[in-house]
């Protein structure tokens, strides 16, 4: 399979400086960025969850995808380069190999969630207090779909 910076050739590119935010948290921009050199962090409110430099990361599928805010903030740490996709939908559809790669990475990410959440269900499952509603929050997560 082709590289995702492969699949970006051509594609409007933009730079953003060190410090300066790609996505804001709560936002929706409708945009997709594929970092071409660089490196970012993310953060949701003030606490760094992330940190990324590698090419071809996608940032803003969720919220693409979704058509809902962003869940993070992005910022450069550094001077970094972007490739820039403003209707995703259309790439995706035009790209079935960068779709099914970025449908891999979300599910990877849903099994890391899943499987931790199942770790605190184990944990704090004969609980009595708010903490033993992890069994219902899973429950809810794992077996909620919505039809676009």
């Amino acid at each position: 399979m082709r590289s995702m910076i492969d699949f970006c050739k051509g594609l409007p590119e933009e730079t953003f400086a060190a410090g300066a935010c790609l996505l804001e948290e709560g936002h929706k921009s409708g945009v997709l960025y594929i970092l071409a050199e660089g490196s970012v962090e993310v953060l949701k409110g003030d606490f760094q969850i992330n940190t990324v430099a590698e090419p071809g990361a996608l940032f803003g599928e969720v919220s693409a995808l979704l058509g809902l805010p962003h869940m993070a903030t992005v910022k450069a740490l550094e001077p970094s380069r972007f490739f820039v996709v403003r209707d995703p939908d259309t790439f995706l559809r035009s790209h079935p190999d960068i779709a099914l790669g970025l449908s891999k990475l979300l599910a990877r990410r849903l099994h890391y969630v899943t499987t931790y959440l199942v770790d605190l269900k184990n944990q704090f499952e004969s609980r009595d207090d708010h903490l033993g509603m992890v069994d219902e929050v899973l429950e809810s997560l794992v077996h909620h779909q919505e039809d676009d």
